[in-house]
Order: structure tokens, then sequence, then C-alpha cells
């Protein structure tokens, strides 16, 4: 067992998982943890905190990618920072068990008090031929490696003779109509537009993008009335968004698809390019503990946001984000929960942090209540819609609503003014449709340069 690095013989907090929830109340109790003697442990294999929200901006362009992801390093200074991943909790006995990362020593991390922000992870499907046809929209290696790719299939369409070769090029498709799956083909249709009228041998015509949603609508987050407005204003794009329609088969690329009505088949589509949306679960660490679950593996936790189990809440032991059954006190949530988004899990944050405090102090804690007030969704520059207490908006006012909400989400001054410079700089100049080739094989000129055989990386998106 190697965990020398590790502080000994002070109080801890372990916080699993260094996303918004995770960073966010490890960022607010850091220094006044380490002023009273203990210690914030943040695990987390990734050292940045990442803003969800903004993987599809950055998919295509609108954001760089280190503008949407916050350093653990730089902001948790007086934290203790363990690259890796929890695989296992044992709060009888307040250890955990970490593997940390590429293969290195496995620690058991002793704790005092624990907060699980695991977060989600892409829900997938046993769809043969989607794991190695699908890339998914969860992470900002996927959103970087989309928008490279994007890019390269307009320039390949370019180039050839081929019209299969082109239409397949110039084929995207999207699984999954959530704000996920929405956000993702509007800003990439987007992208593609501009880069293709750039190009004198393509035609905007020429781009083909497919929405596949198995529901009868889209974004259930919104009202069915505004939801067939996003439609409506993706179909005068030119996407076709097929409704009760799923994903049976992605062979090659090759995907067959069936009526969810009558299971009967819905057509055949040849594409390079499919992203996957169809929505998240929560992070399955919390199965490897002796935390109580719902039926969904979400760890059970009540409205103060103390992990609860069926005799009351579990001391010291907190839960917060998209990895919590956190229930909805305003009535609105599916099932009677809060539903995993940026929206609940950035004010949960700050609930937590100020419950963590009271109740080390004697104080009464806060119960978790925020009523939904609307929503927002950018479908590219320019264009967007938004619903605030009952009034819709749509266009550029829907779209500077999104800008300005999320751009006042993301955590850190710095951060806030990255974002909103490179938007500033994108209405300017518009967007860049420069895409980095080689990056899933970088050595290729150095290969190329001292004569060794040049070897691609066989990868598919």
């Amino acid at each position: 067992m190697v965990d020398n690095f590790l502080a000994k013989d002070r109080n801890r907090i372990l916080i699993v998982g260094g996303g918004y929830v995770g960073f966010t109340v490890a960022q607010q109790l850091q220094k006044r943890i380490k002023a009273s003697g203990g210690i914030v442990t943040v695990v987390d294999p990734n050292p940045y905190m990442m803003y969800l929200p903004f993987l599809p901006e950055v998919a295509a362009g609108s954001i760089e990618a280190r503008s949407a992801v916050v350093s653990h390093q730089q902001y948790l200074s007086d934290c203790e920072l363990v690259s890796g991943r929890v695989t296992g909790i044992n709060h009888a006995e307040r250890v955990a068990t970490v593997q940390t990362i590429a293969d290195g020593p496995v620690l058991e991390i002793p704790y005092d008090e624990i907060v699980v922000a695991g977060g989600s992870v892409t829900r997938a499907f046993p769809i043969e031929g989607l794991g190695e046809s699908a890339i998914g929209m969860k992470s900002i290696e996927e959103a970087v490696a989309v928008r490279n790719w994007v890019l390269e299939r307009i320039g390949i369409a370019s180039q050839t003779t081929d019209d299969a070769v082109r239409r397949r090029a110039l084929t995207f498709a999207v699984v999954g109509g959530g704000f996920a799956g929405v956000e993702t083909i509007a800003e990439l249709e987007d992208m593609a537009r501009t880069a293709v009228a750039r190009d004198p041998r393509l035609k905007v015509s020429d781009l083909r993008f497919v929405m596949v949603e198995a529901m009868d609508r889209i974004m259930p987050e919104v009202s069915k009335e505004r939801a067939e407005k996003v439609v409506a204003h993706l179909r005068s794009r030119g996407i076709e968004v097929l409704l009760n329609t799923s994903l049976d088969s992605a062979v090659d690329n090759h995907l067959k698809l069936i009526n969810m009505k009558d299971k009967s088949p819905a057509g055949e589509i040849d594409v390079d390019t499919l992203i996957w949306t169809a929505g998240v679960a929560a992070n399955p660490l919390s199965k490897s503990s002796d935390f109580p679950l719902d039926e969904r593996g979400r760890v059970r936790a009540g409205a103060d946001l103390r992990i609860t189990g069926d005799d009351g809440p579990i001391e010291k032991a907190w839960a917060a984000g998209d990895t919590a059954a956190v229930p909805d006190l305003s009535g609105g949530g599916v099932g009677g929960f809060c539903v995993p988004n940026a929206q609940h899990a950035v004010r949960q944050a700050h609930v937590m942090v100020k419950n963590i405090l009271a109740a080390r102090e004697g104080r009464e804690l806060q119960d978790y209540y925020h009523e939904n007030i609307g929503a927002v969704a950018g479908f590219g520059l320019n264009k967007g819609v938004a619903n605030i207490k009952g009034v819709e908006f749509q266009g550029f006012p829907a779209w500077a609503m999104h800008r300005l909400y999320h751009g006042a989400a993301i955590p850190t001054i710095e951060h806030k003014s990255r974002v909103f410079t490179e938007w500033g700089l994108n209405m300017i100049f518009g967007r860049n449709t420069a895409p980095i080739r080689h990056v899933r094989d970088p050595r290729l000129n150095f290969q190329s340069a001292t004569g060794q055989e040049v070897v691609r990386t066989k990868i598919k998106l």
C-alpha cells in the first residue's frame, strides 16, 4: 500500500468527484477546514472541473476547450488532490478505496466525513455496432474530437469525386433528443454550414443532419408546445428530426432504424459520424458503497443533502448532483426528484456547503429548494430558445439569455472572462472552422521526418 503522500492524523472531508458539486464544495470549504486543522481531499480521475453545458459549444468551436474546464491544482490549492477513481466506499469503517490513474497504486483513504458527488456517465444500450461506431458528448475530449472530426469530414467531402463517399462524409447523426442532443446537433449544423459556405466545391444543401429520438417528442424538460416549436426550428434549417424512432444497429456505421410504435423498419442511413446523447446514468461507483441506493442506482439523499436510509440520515455523509436522488420540493421533478442537470448541481453545491458547516456548529440544516423559473438553450451563433416564467423568447434574445446564464454559472472570474471574450470574438469575426489534423495520430509528421514507417492509428469516431 502506497499512501505516504496523504495527510496523516487530520480530520478529513473526502469529496468523491471533482465536477461542479465537488469542486464548489471543496473550493468554499478548503480554507476553513484547513484553518481548523483538517484537510479536504478531492478524488477524481481528471485534474479539472468540466462545465458540462458548454460541451456542444466546444464541439462547434464557440468556446476553446480549456476555457470550459477549471484546474483543480490552480483553484483547489489548499486541498489534497488524488487523481484516481473511487472503487469502493466503506462508510461503516470510514474508508474509501481508490485506484489511481495509469494503473498506479491502490490507496485506502480514511476519512471522517464524505461528500459523494460522482456525477453521471453516458447511458448506452446493447445495440450492435454502437461501441465501435459512435462517440458520446459527455467529456471535453469527446467534444474536441467531434469538432475536428466533423471539419475533417467536410474536407474529405470537398476533395473526393465519389458521390457515395461525399454523401457519407456529409451525413451526421445524433441519437437522443434531450437538451444535450438538441444543442449538439444545432451547434454542429451551424458550424458545418459556415465551413461549407467557405468551400467553393461544396453546397450547404449537401449537408445532412439527422436526429433520432425514441420518444414522441424532444426535450422533456420543457413544455410540449415549446418542444414542438424547437422541432419546427430544426426542420426549418434542414435538420431531419425522426421521432418515435430508435437505433437498431450501427454495424460499420450503417444505421438501421426502427419505428417504436410498431417495431417496423424505419429506414437505413450510412454515416461517418454518429453521436450518442441518449441519456445519462448515475456514476456506478455508488454501487460499490454501503450507502442506500434507489432503483436507478442513485444515492438516496434527503432534502438537506444528507445521505438517508430507511432509518433516517446517515451521519457525516452527503450527496448531491447527478449521482444523488434528491427530493424536488418544488414538485416539478420527474418522480419527485431533482432532474440531473447543471441548474440543480450549481445550487445544491452551495446549500451543501452551508449545511456541512451548520452540522459542525450544531445549527439547523437548510433544505434544498429550487423552483425552476425556465430553461434556455443555444442553437448556434445568435440562435436559441428560452422560456422564463412562462414567457417565451427565441432567436438573438434567447441566445443572449443562454450566454448570460451559463457564462455567469461557470466558476472563477478567469473562466467567465475567457468565455465571454471568446463569444465576443466569434460575434466579430465569425467561427474559426480550421480543423486540427492528426489529433489521433500526433506522431505522423515526426515518423515521416525520421524515415519511419508512417502508422496511422485505426480509430473510428
